[in-house]
């Protein structure tokens, strides 16, 4: 943008220092502290008198002017480096939006009654800090507003978790370094420019404060462009952003968030910043997801500061998740440099992520773990809940640990690089939740599937946000499977039969984890009608919507025979079973599902061998 008198930032000057400094009781910061803390004073009020008693900290701030309904939705703060315009843009924008435009500095000035290169040289650095988060956290407290903030404000990592908890929508004003050395020209008298060269400066900031200010909700890149045009794009991108949707697992100290939504990957640094207790990750991916959104990944990390010690990269398939892809993702990790604080990120499918989880789980004891599953399967399922393990010949995951993610980002515009039949495997697993939540969602499985199969965002978005809905849920409720009857372990509706299929197919491709959870609820549901659970055409139901998404619903719908005796075998030694008895999830309707341990050997037998299985 271009400097003009109307758009240059006036003086923020106090009237009376004199004044200001007994008011805050001369060198005393305690006091200055509190007169520091007050609510919303206009840079017009009178300052306090010096034989007047401080004002009283907890009354009731004053309003800012009505705003119309339809705009009162959230504060915009402005942030970006010294010479942004974030002022200048922030009077615009206010003007636009129909809100109160309101100065931080300013505020802190008027507060005070001093300018804020006394308060710097007085009290130093930390004491304004504080103070400024206090007016700022007081500001947002209020009715909306457009709220100009000091270019470090947004550095102070306090002051971005309180911007971060108001709702407020945070806006940075992203200029170039030229940019910033025609607009700081004759702000000498700014705390950070005294007796200093400026592009120092600046270029010392920049390095310092960019990858902080990219943890803002919404980054618009300023150029010479007239204020008038950047205060256009900026309300477009206010108008335009839509925050991703967000669902707590409740787990107390080990609680976390699934977010789901589009560009999560290109925000990845601003999202997992907050949560993570360094900006050091190694990420575990595979071959096949790494050159789709691996570049994605790693720059959405980068703008944020994050460095990334290393890069592992694995086969994809089943096959992957075994002890030989556990020790090389260890020897990778812990060979670059890890240490407790650096946190393992996995980027793929349910195989990256119970790998990735389960190294993170045993690496130094445990390391911090995020997930960022880009299947449907694993989006809808494996990535929530903590469960990561590897296989052995003997059965799938029976070799892994509870180990809670920090985060999981579910960016569901990744789904449209799947391949069909990795998006109809991952169906099943949706398909599962809506016979495990009842009527309502199990409908709109049967109405919507063929829809979301073919690729349709809005359904596939559904689908996602109301599968992690469920599962944080029963996650929070039973988070180590513990629970005698029902929980967590009503998530395994099809698995029994499931897995066992898988360990026979031999884990090589052939036969995919959604398309063996498939098939195992057609023969979960056979087996309900057949005790006499459910109402005998529930099985024809289930059966008839998987096979309409194109997925197999019964063993003659693989194209390999099965043995029933080798088949109950696995499932005698899946990891659900208890003194060798088989345990399975059944069915009573959608929304009835229940945990069974006393089913009879020789009605599943009898089932397989009716379902088309050999002896």
């Amino acid at each position: 943008m271009t400097s003009s008198p109307s758009s240059s930032t006036p003086s923020r000057t106090a009237t009376s220092s004199s004044t200001g400094l007994r008011n805050i009781g001369g060198a005393d910061p305690r006091r200055a502290g509190a007169v520091l803390a007050l609510g919303i004073v206009s840079r017009n009020s009178a300052l306090v008198a010096s034989d007047e008693a401080p004002p009283d900290l907890d009354s009731p701030l004053p309003a800012p002017p009505a705003v119309p309904e339809t705009l009162a939705r959230r504060a915009v703060v402005l942030v970006g480096m010294p010479g942004a315009g974030k002022s200048s843009i922030g009077r615009r924008l206010a003007a636009r939006l129909g809100l109160p435009f309101v100065d931080a500095d300013a505020e802190i000035e008027a507060a005070a009654g001093l300018p804020i290169t006394e308060i710097f040289a007085r009290y130093g650095e930390p004491y304004f800090r504080d103070g400024e988060r206090r007016v700022i956290t007081r500001l947002l407290a209020g009715p909306p507003l457009v709220l100009a903030t000091g270019g470090g404000a947004f550095a102070d990592a306090r002051t971005r978790a309180a911007v971060r908890d108001s709702g407020a929508l945070s806006v940075w004003l992203r200029c170039g370094l030229p940019t910033l050395l025609r607009r700081v020209a004759g702000r000498e008298h700014r705390p950070m420019f005294l007796n200093a060269d400026p592009r120092a400066v600046l270029e010392r900031l920049i390095a310092a404060r960019h990858p902080l200010f990219a943890e803002a909700d919404i980054i618009v890149d300023c150029t010479d462009e007239p204020p008038e045009v950047t205060t256009r794009r900026v309300a477009e991108a206010v108008a335009a952003h839509r925050a991703p949707q967000t669902l707590p697992v409740g787990l107390g100290e080990r609680g976390y968030d699934i977010l789901v939504g589009t560009g999560l990957l290109a925000r990845a640094g601003a999202l997992l910043a907050p949560v993570l207790p360094t900006r050091r990750v190694a990420i575990i991916s595979d071959s096949d997801v790494a050159p789709l959104h691996l570049p994605a990944l790693r720059e959405g990390l980068r703008e944020a500061g994050f460095a990334i010690l290393a890069e592992h990269l694995v086969p994809p398939g089943e096959k992957t998740k075994c002890f030989a892809a556990t020790q090389a993702a260890l020897e990778t990790i812990l060979g670059a440099g890890a240490d407790r604080r650096t946190s393992v990120i996995a980027l793929g499918g349910g195989v990256v992520g119970d790998l990735a989880g389960f190294v993170a789980a045993i690496a130094l004891r445990g390391l911090p773990f995020v997930q960022v599953p880009t299947t449907l399967l694993a989006q809808v399922d494996s990535s929530v809940g903590g469960k990561t393990g590897i296989n052995l010949s003997l059965g799938k995951n029976l070799v892994g640990a509870f180990h809670q993610p920090r985060m999981v980002l579910a960016d569901t515009g990744v789904l449209g690089t799947l391949p069909p039949r990795e998006l109809r495997a991952g169906w099943a697993e949706v398909a599962k939740h809506g016979l495990i939540s009842g009527d309502a969602f199990w409908e709109w499985c049967e109405r919507m599937g063929p829809a979301a199969v073919a690729g349709d965002p809005a359904a596939l978005a559904h689908a996602v946000l109301e599968s992690c809905r469920l599962k944080s849920a029963v996650v929070a409720a039973d988070e180590r499977e513990e629970s005698e009857e029902g929980g967590r372990a009503l998530l395994n509706l099809g698995h029994t039969f499931g897995h066992a299929l898988e360990a026979e197919a031999g884990y090589g491709g052939g036969l995919l984890h959604g398309e063996a959870v498939a098939v195992g609820l057609g023969l979960a549901a056979a087996l309900s009608a057949r005790l006499g659970h459910c109402a005998q055409e529930l099985p024809g139901r289930v059966i008839a919507h998987l096979q309409s998404v194109g997925l197999p619903a019964r063993i003659g719908d693989l194209d390999r025979p099965f043995s029933a005796t080798l088949l109950l075998q696995r499932m005698r030694k899946d990891k659900k079973a208890r003194d060798g008895a088989l345990r399975f999830v059944l069915l009573k309707g959608p929304g009835g599902c229940f945990t069974a341990g006393d089913v009879p050997a020789e009605q599943v037998e009898r089932l397989l061998r009716d379902e088309g299985c050999g002896a």
